[in-house]
């Protein structure tokens, strides 16, 4: 089991702070952990639409969409950061 949490506003739009999901074999980088995420159900595909601008953390350090899943103990999902 993988612990995502969700951050923000794409916390909103799925509906959950986190959950424990089983990845697939085929899930092996960001990108993939993505794109099954958004064929998990319309809360999903609305958060995760513009994929190209969501943050993901390994373990609380924050990696490129090519970036391997390897083995995290907690995947963060991040919408765009601003500082100020």
């Amino acid at each position: 089991m993988t612990r995502l949490v969700y951050f923000a506003w794409v916390r909103e739009r799925i509906g959950k702070s986190e959950e424990e999901i089983d990845l697939p074999a085929s899930v092996v980088t960001v990108a993939d952990l993505l794109s099954h995420l958004k064929g998990l159900g319309e809360e999903y595909e609305t958060a995760l639409q513009y994929e190209n601008v969501i943050r993901v953390a390994l373990d609380q350090e924050h990696v490129e969409h090519d970036e391997p899943i390897g083995t995290p103990r907690e995947i963060g999902i991040f919408p765009p950061m601003t500082g100020g």
